[in-house]
């Protein structure tokens, strides 16, 4: 899906999240993991994607945390759009 361009939402005050334009195949994902800060990650029951700037309340069912961001909490709060391209 790389690149891609993705306009966030405000979701519960923990993330930022956007739908992505297709389903990520989950099958062999490790267990979920409660989100931080900084953390990207794809929540596959709703097909999105989650920039979070503050962390997560526990693990949730269907959180799949894909890396981490070397971004402030603060900028990452108001992202209104990200851009995901391949590393070279």
């Amino acid at each position: 899906m790389l690149p891609l361009a993705l306009d966030l939402e405000d979701f519960h005050g923990t993330e930022r999240g956007a739908d992505l334009p297709r389903k990520l195949n989950t099958s062999g994902a490790p267990a979920p993991v409660a989100a931080k800060a900084g953390d990207i990650a794809h929540y596959a029951p709703r097909c999105n994607l989650a920039l979070f700037h503050q962390d997560g309340p526990t693990p949730s069912a269907g959180l799949l945390v894909l890396g981490h961001l070397d971004a402030g909490a603060d900028r990452l709060g108001d992202a209104t759009r990200i851009t995901i391209e391949a590393a070279p």
